[in-house]
């Protein structure tokens, strides 16, 4: 099973088209298909980064592009239901239990509330999810409506994941319109991501870092 017969399977796209419906209700910002194939993508770039094998590349893809289709059960606990679901689609198309393990696995821990970085797959799936932060996520075109979410994901008007040459650091770095958002801001509805981050990076072997507007803060 690859990633683009997961990407390609219509039953799975109808799955992420609702859960960001559902999302889209309760007035969070964007996690469709936009999202998921950034995150897996970003998924491959750290494990490819950092030499894992191609097979265990493909496998962190695939839990980037299914990790949110438990929105669409409820955004409570949608890592666990996402996990369930994951685990359900990827048994009926007989992918090897070994396999489907360690994807249930990694969507099961990529949420901040109660997730933790177990393997290399769920931690590149943390941080490749955790970095997302960007201006076009937000569906609200009513500034003077945002609240604190929609303000600080629209003033990120930049965001770049990086690994340094020697592999020792993966660096957050973000351009914020602080006219829109502050950097306080931030930190109060993200220091929870980011110190799951520094965790995930750890389990990677690397340091996290975050710099905003070229102020390094982690």
């Amino acid at each position: 099973m690859t990633f683009e017969e997961i990407k390609n399977n219509e039953n799975i796209k109808t799955y992420i088209k609702q859960a960001d419906k559902a999302l889209g209700a309760l007035g969070f910002t964007e996690h469709s298909f936009a999202h998921v194939t950034r995150v897996a993508h970003d998924v491959k770039y750290i494990l490819s980064t950092l030499g894992y094998p191609q097979h265990e590349i493909e496998l962190g893809m695939i839990a980037g592009y299914l990790h949110d289709i438990g929105n669409l059960v409820n955004r409570v606990d949608h890592s666990q239901s996402g996990a369930v679901m994951a685990f359900r689609i990827l048994d009926n198309l007989n992918m090897p239990a070994e396999e489907i393990a360690l994807i249930v696995s990694a969507i099961g821990n990529h949420d901040e509330g109660t997730g933790v970085p177990i393997d290399e797959i769920s931690a590149a799936l943390i941080l490749a999810d955790k970095s997302d932060v960007r201006r076009s996520r937000v569906r609200n075109r009513d500034i003077q409506s945002f609240d604190i979410h929609d303000r600080v994901n629209y003033s990120v008007m930049k965001s770049d994941l990086k690994i340094n040459e020697e592999k020792t650091a993966i660096t957050l770095k973000l351009s914020v319109d602080t006219e829109v958002g502050s950097i306080m801001d931030y930190f109060e509805i993200f220091l929870g991501r980011m110190l799951l981050c520094r965790k995930a990076a750890e389990k990677l072997g690397l340091e996290f870092k975050l710099i905003i507007n070229e102020q390094s803060l982690i």
